[in-house]
């Protein structure tokens, strides 16, 4: 019940005109970026941080959260309508979306998409109404250990599961903590890794450094090699036929609940849920040789899981303090950026934010969902926009909002050298998730590990001598430890294929 009051107020925060607007903002803006190849949400989060600068912290959020769910929804449109995934989680979208195209169903795909994201949204963010203060309770009786533990946990993580190799994901952790080490340390105040440069002092700026990694990179990308999108086909009949709804809602049954499952999973992001999504709905069908040719169920589970994870997501960010996903490392460098420590205290320290926050969650489902259906031809429209024209434009905006973060050039200077980083680590294969997870819960994990051993009378083993810590630091080393077995495993068999070969 109290949660359900809190909420009630939390309506009364998002439902100002500001918030509304902010949030309308959000979404919109999201949309646009799911729409056009080759954005997403990571990038569009991290290059729009700049502008939420002098709002209000839950103004600054509810614009930013609603930024990333809409990218979800506005990826599907292109999947859909002509075969380009907008965002990544949309790929599985475009196996059977675009088949109902060549049909002439891309209204009945994009209605149960749109419907099915509606729904996997609310019902998340229901699940955070009432999981993350409970969840929060708990996690308040955390010490320095535990929480050492439960980030070492998220980062090992993320580093096993966002990446094709361990080595490369181990790689992308250590150039992460590396950087976060840049600066003052935090006991004997000498400063590391600033070679002589005042600008280095204080650290990397989170917002230069994701600028430069995730928009930068993703210019010279989709310069090198632009997607070509073909016009869009007309859109008509929005609805699924009457035969249809049966096993459609049962898929979005099924995808509300692996992309809730998945979404506080620390690593498994929408890619894996939308995946796992479409591997289910292919097994539990009475005819899988539908999948593929245009199979409605096959539209409708993965892109609830889509959206089931974007708002399961928020509830180990919220309670914990940990992000689960790329995206949700970049919103909590947003946090931090403007005043907020996101973990077991936030709810009680401020009830006003997190609340209208995730009111203002529920709304922003029911705009997108108001967007989808009737405008869904003039998003689609969008993704036509020449790249000569769209990439001058996004790289006008970087530049102008690196340089208004302090006024200066070394951080456009240092934003740029992060964009030619960001584009070698993904020409290299490295992923960039697990380099800025660890360069955001650095500092904290290494605070965390300094406060465990002043007061340890007995070293490291403090982190298996606390029963929470050791329960959290075996699943930690098991999950390791099977990483690299299922790593050497691949490259055992594909030795195997290649001597054959």
């Amino acid at each position: 019940m109290d949660s359900l009051l809190l909420l009630m107020q939390g309506f009364e925060t998002a439902l100002s005109w500001s918030n509304l607007l902010y949030c309308l903002i959000g979404v919109m803006l999201g949309m646009f970026i799911g729409v056009l190849p080759g954005l997403g949400p990571v990038s569009g989060t991290a290059l729009l941080i700049p502008i939420t600068f002098g709002m209000e912290p839950v103004s600054a959020i509810i614009m930013l959260s609603g930024i990333f769910y809409g990218s979800m929804y506005g990826g599907t449109i292109t999947s859909v309508l002509v075969n380009v995934p907008g965002e990544a989680a949309s790929v599985i979208t475009c196996i059977d979306g675009y088949e109902m195209t060549k049909k002439g169903r891309a209204g009945a795909a994009l209605g149960v998409s749109a419907i099915g994201s509606f729904i996997g949204g609310v019902v998340a963010v229901t699940a955070l109404t009432f999981v993350g203060p409970a969840l929060s309770k708990f996690a308040l009786n955390f010490g320095p250990p535990e929480f050492f533990a439960i980030m070492l946990l998220g980062m090992l993580m993320i580093v096993a599961l966002m990446g094709k190799s361990l080595v490369r994901g181990l790689i992308a952790a250590v150039l992460g903590l590396l950087l976060a080490m840049v600066g003052q340390d935090m006991v004997t105040g000498e400063f590391r890794f600033t070679f002589g440069s005042i600008e280095l002092m204080d650290g990397i700026d989170f917002a230069v450094m994701a600028m430069g990694l995730f928009g930068i990179s993703e210019i010279l990308l989709n310069a090198e090699n632009p997607t070509k999108v073909k016009k869009p086909e007309k859109v008509k009949g929005l609805l699924p036929r009457r035969e249809e709804w049966g096993p459609t809602l049962k898929s979005v049954g099924r995808g509300t609940g692996i992309g809730m499952l998945l979404g506080v999973i620390p690593g498994a992001n929408s890619i894996i849920a939308s995946t796992f999504s479409y591997i289910l709905e292919k097994k539990v069908a009475k005819d899988p040789s539908r999948f593929g040719k245009g199979a409605i169920e096959g539209v409708a589970g993965p892109e609830t899981a889509n959206n089931a994870h974007s708002g399961a997501a928020l509830i180990p960010l919220f309670s914990l303090g940990l992000p689960s996903s790329p995206t949700m490392a970049v919103i909590l460098g947003a946090f931090i950026m403007h005043g907020l420590t996101p973990g077991p205290a936030l709810f009680t320290k401020n009830p006003d934010f997190v609340w209208g926050l995730i009111a203002s969650m529920f709304i922003g489902n029911v705009l997108l969902l108001i967007m989808n259906m009737p405008l869904v031809g003039m998003w689609a429209k969008i993704a036509l926009i020449p790249y000569k024209l769209l990439f001058p434009i996004i790289l006008m905006v970087i530049l102008v909002g690196t340089y208004s973060l302090n006024g200066s050039l070394w951080d456009v200077g240092l934003m740029l050298i992060f964009g030619v980083i960001g584009y070698i680590l993904k020409k290299l294969d490295i992923p960039m998730s697990a380099m800025i997870v660890t360069f955001i819960l650095g500092s904290q994990l290494e605070t965390s590990m300094l406060q465990s051993l002043s007061i340890s009378t007995e070293g490291f083993l403090i982190f298996f001598t606390e029963p929470i810590s050791a329960v959290i630091m075996s699943i930690a080393f098991i999950i390791f430890a099977l990483s690299i077995f299922s790593g050497v495993k691949n490259k055992r068999g594909n030795l195997a294929d290649d001597v054959e070969m």
